[in-house]
């Protein structure tokens, strides 16, 4: 299969840029695709894939487009052809690299078309949005944006060299892409979720698992972090889940900045691999600086973490819709599940004395929980808090089990 680097973006607006890119991509013995988004102009160089084509992927055709002159439906339109083209093209050839360059409408098409591309193509995004929040054109995919300081408009001393920094980067990325031999591990990647007040139970757990053979992949429970383990999980990448950390849920319900969307803690059942869940920092949601803090939340109770970053304990009536939520969410896997439940606290705030200490809250969820979780899904109860040996020990040895388990069937 014939590898190639693609480059995404409006050959109308941007040819000149385009072309200056793709001639040092080719230099270096890259093999480039052009896919234009314009809808403004001719192109500056006939691509391979063109605007009409990629509107019509969006769902409607480039004379539309001109004829109606609306701006915001015609990114729109674009962005979705876009994506459905790069997947047309990940069947057709073997993708290894892709390049885009813009504004706010130029990196939000490229950026889409970058997010159909699984996680390990090399992905470069020259943006005049890059110094910004780059969450909402990154998402979970391993984009990576460079600012370009100065609007992408002609080549001159400063953007020739932010161009071709950004081009031999990609040439460099793609190379060793191409290069590189496939690992391929012995035994299948593990999932875990991790938080601060988590850290010393998933310590345990990732030194236990390692120990026995497993890689074991840890994302950071913040909202994205949760939503990059669901995305590799659905991609294949994942072959069993201990969601120690399950504290996305929390942000979710309540409107704290760590949310990871209603999709969470769906993946692995959907994908039929083995999880053990728990219910880490389910006692707190997640705000920045105290400032940023919602006024209508003045009266709750708040632990100053870090300078930046503010907790909030959660309610009785709050963590028994958490553990229904989370009840409920299992209760739909066609895979093996287990839920761990620390009675002795959810994290390190959670304990006798501490912070965040709350028996009550602790019943609430664990009864939320017994509601809505299906009967032959296993609920192990413990009486000591998450961070506890015996709690990595019983996560850790729980999930091998199933591993195990399920390795049998398979074979």
């Amino acid at each position: 299969m014939t590898s190639k680097v693609v480059l995404v973006g409006a050959l109308d607006t941007k040819g000149e840029e385009y072309l200056f890119v793709k001639k040092i991509l080719e230099d270096n013995n890259i093999e480039t695709l052009t896919v234009n988004t314009g809808v403004l102009d001719e192109p500056l160089y006939t691509p391979e894939i063109s605007a009409d084509e990629v509107a019509k992927a969006g769902g409607s055709d480039l004379q539309t487009l001109i004829l109606e002159n609306d701006r915001g439906n015609a990114v729109a339109v674009m962005t979705k052809g876009a994506e459905v083209i790069m997947e047309q093209l990940c069947k057709k050839y073997q993708i290894s690299g892709a390049f885009g360059m813009g504004g706010t409408a130029g990196t939000t098409v490229a950026a889409s078309s970058m997010r159909a591309l699984t996680i390990g193509i090399p992905k470069i995004l020259v943006s005049t949005v890059a110094s910004g929040n780059t969450r909402p054109y990154v998402g979970v995919k391993d984009i990576t944006m460079m600012y370009s300081v100065i609007d992408i408009a002609g080549i001159n001393p400063l953007s020739s060299k932010i161009l071709s920094n950004a081009a031999h980067a990609l040439s460099g990325m793609a190379m060793a892409s191409n290069s590189a031999t496939e690992q391929t591990s012995v035994k299948p990647m593990i999932g875990m979720t991790m938080f601060g007040v988590t850290t010393p139970c998933c310590t345990q757990i990732r030194e236990t698992l390692e120990e026995k053979g497993y890689d074991v992949l840890v994302f950071h429970a913040t909202g994205a972090g949760g939503m990059a383990m669901e995305e590799l999980i659905r991609a294949g990448f994942i072959g069993g889940v201990v969601d120690v950390t399950t504290t996305e849920l929390a942000d979710e319900l309540v409107g704290g900045v760590f949310n990871a969307g209603p999709d969470r803690l769906l993946a692995a059942g959907e994908s039929e691999i083995p999880q053990v869940v728990s219910v880490g920092a389910l006692d707190m949601v997640n705000f920045g600086p105290p400032e940023t803090v919602p006024e209508s939340f003045s009266n709750r109770q708040f632990y100053q973490h870090n300078p930046t970053t503010t907790l909030m304990r959660t309610t009785v009536a709050e963590n028994r819709e958490l553990g229904k939520q989370l009840g409920e969410k299992l209760s739909r896997s066609s895979s093996p599940v287990v839920v761990i439940f620390p009675k002795g606290g959810v994290s390190l705030l959670d304990t006798t004395g501490n912070e965040f200490d709350g028996p009550e809250q602790r019943e609430a969820l664990l009864f939320g929980i017994q509601e809505t979780l299906r009967d032959n899904i296993p609920l192990i109860e413990l009486e000591e808090d998450i961070n506890h040996p015996s709690v990595a020990i019983k996560l850790s040895h729980t999930l091998m089990e199933m591993m195990e388990t399920a390795k049998v069937k398979e074979d």
